[in-house]
């Protein structure tokens, strides 16, 4: 298969190949295990930590934000009332990476 060659640009990021973007996106140690988690629908941060236990504190608030950032996870806050609720869960662009979090999910177990 021959890809073009050619710069991506996305959020304000450049990237010299697709391969590239896509890991820019969702590559590093927890964002692809965040993404998992939220396949099934929204979690709330606890719960999040919880699922994931041997993340810090920090590096998750982090990744929830690069997340968000590139548009990838949305994050609802409730403030109505005492405790603050904080919701997190895939947007469109989130959820069409769902086959590709499920392909590497189904590779991991297959080697286990």
């Amino acid at each position: 298969m021959k890809i073009e060659q050619k710069t991506y640009s996305y959020n304000g990021k450049e990237y010299p190949c697709c391969a590239s973007l896509t890991m820019g996106v969702i590559g590093g140690k927890w964002k692809t295990v965040i993404l998992f988690h939220l396949i099934d629908g929204k979690l709330r941060y606890n719960e999040l930590r919880k699922l994931v236990p041997s993340v810090t504190e920090r590096t998750l608030s982090l990744q929830l934000k690069k997340l968000e950032d590139d548009k990838i996870i949305q994050r609802k806050v409730y403030t109505k009332k005492p405790p603050l609720k904080v919701e997190y869960k895939l947007t469109k662009l989130g959820e069409s990476l769902i086959p590709l979090i499920l392909s590497i999910a189904e590779w991991g177990n297959s080697i286990s």
